[in-house]
């Protein structure tokens, strides 16, 4: 079950917008908990996975990156395609 809010996620899959993919994305990512996105910048985070993964991942996961910062940050849930506008917006080149 996705979570309301940040204080309420146990696991990655608990975020919205985190299904099994984006979640083992994290833990290659090196994180072991969810609370440990709170604060990260969703563009260094897909910059580090497309080097660890060593190849260049969809923009979309951008975008899951940014809606997944966003609500560990406080921000209330949103889809992940929400934030496609902005990630056009901010990195135009990507």
């Amino acid at each position: 079950m996705k979570a309301n809010v940040a204080d309420a996620v146990k696991k990655f899959t608990d975020i919205p917008n985190v299904g099994p993919r984006i979640a083992a994305d994290f833990v290659l990512l090196g994180f072991k908990t969810p609370v440990e996105l709170k604060g990260k910048d969703a563009f260094a985070l897909y910059k580090k996975l497309c080097k660890v993964s060593g190849s260049r991942q969809d923009p979309c996961v951008l975008d899951t990156f940014l809606a997944v910062t966003d609500f560990m940050n406080g921000a209330p849930s949103r889809p992940w395609w929400f934030y496609t506008a902005e990630r056009k917006r901010q990195f135009p080149k990507l």
